[in-house]
Order: structure tokens, then C-alpha cells, then sequence
């Protein structure tokens, strides 16, 4: 569009409106994180996963009654808390962009940690349609309901390598940063060494039934969904800095 007195926008001006159009539409994917947060705890309480999971040493009975208590709800909870963590993707685009601003930092770490995100999104979300699979036949023969339910949370809780694969790139990226003005707070790559350490517990469901290193337990479930949680706070809260940082740049 010209402008009142007929000029012509320059090549700067459609440069400096692109970079603005960029940073709005990633401060915009940021803000997913919050529907990820929201969606999933809210999610996860209407279909009763929260506070206490079905356990891993319940019969397959119990597993077939809970289902079946209140079937619409457990429905309606996994799919609001699948719709969230699939907004992981937003996040995960522009934690990619990010690193990639960091200068002299080899860009196979941006590249390696959104091969891992785009992993940890993946079963973050298939478990949950797992579940949701068990809970959308409980006339079903109680073996198979329990089979379901046991592959759903092994799927969601165990693949954490995949978290590794993510949060480690992120930290090196971040340590690596020498510059006067990083894009991101030194101590976010400490976060990025920290979370990861605080799932290795996930490893162990597959040899405890009950127990705070079954899947249900306190080192596993409970710390795994804190960590996580802090860890999408922040990242939204550094990533959001890092776009103010670039907007003041540009």
C-alpha cells in the first residue's frame, strides 16, 4: 500500500513489517503453552487421572470399573488433555526458531531438539487415544480393557529418552551462548539439565506395579507432571523475552 503523499514503501519498511509479522506470529504460538497447561490439568481432572491415577497393581475388574463409572466424562478428559499437549507443537516451532538465533552455535542442536519435540509430542498424545480407546467399549472383555490401559501408560510415561533428546540440545545451545545479550538466561540451560534428570525415574514402571517407581508412584507421575509443568512455564516465560529481545533488535 503507498502511502498518503504516494511513496512507495522501501525495502526496509517491508523488511521491519515482515520481521514484525514473524514475531507476533511466535509470541502467539508461545501463548499455546498456556492452553497446554489448562487443557491438560483440566483434562486430566474430569477424567479422574488426577489426583489419583488408575494404578498399575488395580485388578483387571478395577481397571474395567473405573472406565465405566462414568464413561462420557473419562471420554470427554482425555480428549480436552490430547487437544492440549498436542499445542506442545507451537512451542516446540518456536524454541527452534529461537536457537537458531544464537550465534556460532551449530544449528544441528536447533535441528536435533525439534526431532525430539515433534517425539515427545507424539507420545504424549497417542497414549491418551490409547486410554480413550479403553474407555469407549467397557462392555469389552475385562482383560482386553485392562491391555489397553496398561499399553496407554507404559506409552505415556516410559519414552523418556525422548525428553532427553529435546531438553539436552537446548541446554548446550543455550550454554554455548556467549554473547553480551543471549537470547536465553543462562540458568534456562540449567533447567534444560535439570528436568531431564527428575524423569529418569520413568524408566522403572516397566518392573514396579505399586510403589513410588510404578507408574502411578510419587517419582514417577506426580514429579514427571510438575517438572513438565515447570519446565512449559519456563520456556514460555524465556522464549517470550527472547522475542522482546528480538523485536528491540530488529
Amino acid at each position: 500500500m503507498s502511502s498518503p503523499l504516494g511513496e512507495q514503501p522501501t525495502e526496509d519498511d517491508r523488511r521491519r513489517s515482515l520481521q514484525r509479522t514473524n514475531i507476533a506470529v511466535q509470541r502467539a504460538m508461545v501463548w499455546c503453552g498456556m492452553g497446554l497447561i489448562v487443557l491438560t490439568f483440566s483434562g486430566f481432572l474430569i477424567a479422574r487421572l488426577l489426583p489419583v491415577p488408575p494404578g498399575a497393581n488395580l485388578t483387571a475388574d478395577e481397571i474395567t470399573e473405573f472406565y465405566s463409572t462414568h464413561p462420557t466424562t473419562t471420554r470427554l478428559g482425555l480428549l480436552l488433555a490430547t487437544i492440549g499437549l498436542g499445542l506442545l507443537g507451537p512451542l516446540v516451532a518456536v524454541i527452534t526458531t529461537q536457537l537458531q538465533r544464537i550465534p556460532g552455535v551449530p544449528t544441528v542442536l536447533a535441528n536435533l531438539q525439534q526431532i525430539g519435540g515433534i517425539g515427545v509430542l507424539i507420545v504424549v498424545t497417542l497414549p491418551l487415544i490409547v486410554l480413550n480407546v479403553a474407555a469407549f467399549r467397557t462392555d469389552r472383555d475385562p482383560q482386553s480393557i485392562q491391555a489397553l490401559n496398561d499399553l496407554g501408560w507404559l506409552l505415556l510415561i516410559t519414552p523418556i529418552i525422548l525428553f532427553v533428546l529435546q531438553e539436552i540440545p537446548i541446554a548446550v545451545a543455550i550454554l554455548l551462548d556467549r554473547s553480551a545479550q543471549p537470547v536465553f538466561p543462562r540458568w534456562v540451560g540449567y533447567l534444560n539439565l535439570w528436568v531431564p534428570l527428575t524423569f529418569v525415574p520413568a524408566f522403572l514402571p516397566y518392573f514396579f506395579k505399586s510403589g513410588p517407581f510404578s507408574w502411578q508412584g510419587i517419582l514417577v507421575f506426580y514429579l514427571g507432571l510438575l517438572s513438565f509443568g515447570v519446565w512449559v512455564i519456563a520456556m514460555m516465560w524465556a522464549l517470550l523475552r527472547a522475542l522482546r529481545q528480538q523485536a528491540e533488535e530488529s
